[in-house]
């Protein structure tokens, strides 16, 4: 046997090597949050809503433009929020929203945010039909709007204050920092939930009563589908965009008139009375519980990010 000829360098080419399957870098983890930074942000909203409406109680005498008792309304109950989810940044985190809580808008977040309202629309919806079923009693947090829209200016700031900034700020802080703080001591599951559970019962008035039980019931179902999507995606941009859509739809028939002409419509067709039921997850619309426009904006919570 005879050894072969060692191959011509200046023809031989090494045989290619096909690189074989290319797998995606693994996933990072969920970030989270000290469970301290959750707990603050649901005592800082808490005490920026009872603060709220004392000193609208106390500002209502002066009969002051609507515009005016919402932009307090506004203030007093977005801003501490606000002001806790830059703390939190700065004294847990790496001073960064992005990073943090998840504020990194994207282009693709438009494409999303639909996709997560139908999603949240959906449970909205089952959980509507087993609390009627059930007969528990729930409702509806838009009542007296229909009755302050002759004044336009109040109208555009109420739009603008449900459509950008309740969705914005309230994501901030249930979904930004109340959910990452609670991933920090709970499973993922556990605390989407209770993220959730926090965001229907942060409407709980009152005025409402029993009517408290099926709002919550609702809007905890919502809350959880926009918590599961902010931890999937690792981003709260994409809820923002449904929280506003969700708010926008809602102000839309109610301002519209279109919940009037349906419950109009059934009462009609039914003979039973029965009553349309709106619910929208943000401030500034609440039960009218006075006869001069002025104490009906009172009677409004500023349901923030509880919202």
């Amino acid at each position: 046997m005879t050894a072969l000829p060692p191959p011509d360098p200046a023809t031989f080419r090494p045989p290619v090597v096909s690189p074989g399957p290319a797998f995606a870098p693994p996933r990072p983890p969920a970030p989270t949050l000290p469970v301290r930074a959750a707990v603050g942000a649901i005592l800082v909203l808490t005490f920026s809503l009872l603060a709220s409406k004392f000193v609208l109680e106390a500002l209502v005498d002066f009969d002051w433009p609507l515009v005016l008792y919402v932009l307090i309304l506004a203030i007093l109950g977005y801003g501490p929020s606000v002001l806790w989810c830059r703390y939190v940044s700065r004294h847990w985190g790496s001073d960064s929203l992005r990073t943090d809580i998840g504020l990194a808008p994207r282009w693709a977040d438009l494409g999303w945010g639909p996709v997560i309202w139908l999603a949240a629309l959906g449970a909205q919806i089952v959980i509507a039909a087993v609390i009627v079923g059930l007969g528990v009693p729930i409702s509806n947090n838009t009542e007296g709007i229909t009755d302050l829209q002759t004044d336009r200016t109040y109208v555009v700031s109420i739009v603008i204050t449900a459509v950008i900034a309740a969705p914005i700020v309230e994501e901030m802080v249930f979904r930004g920092v109340v959910l990452r703080g609670l991933r920090s001591t709970t499973p993922a599951v556990l605390a989407i939930v209770l993220q959730g559970v926090l965001f229907g019962c942060a409407h709980v008035d009152p005025v409402r009563g029993r009517g408290n039980v099926g709002l919550v019931l609702v809007l905890s179902g919502v809350g959880i589908t926009f918590g599961a999507a902010a931890f999937l995606l690792r981003r709260i941009g994409p809820t923002i965009v449904a929280h506003a859509i969700f708010n926008g739809v809602v102000l839309l028939i109610v301002l519209t008139g279109i919940a009037d002409r349906l419950q109009d419509s059934d009462s009609s067709a039914s003979g039973s009375g029965r009553e349309q039921r709106a619910v929208v997850d943000q401030s500034h619309v609440t039960e009218e519980r006075g006869g001069r426009d002025a104490q009906s904006i009172v009677g409004m919570r500023v349901e923030v990010g509880h919202g």
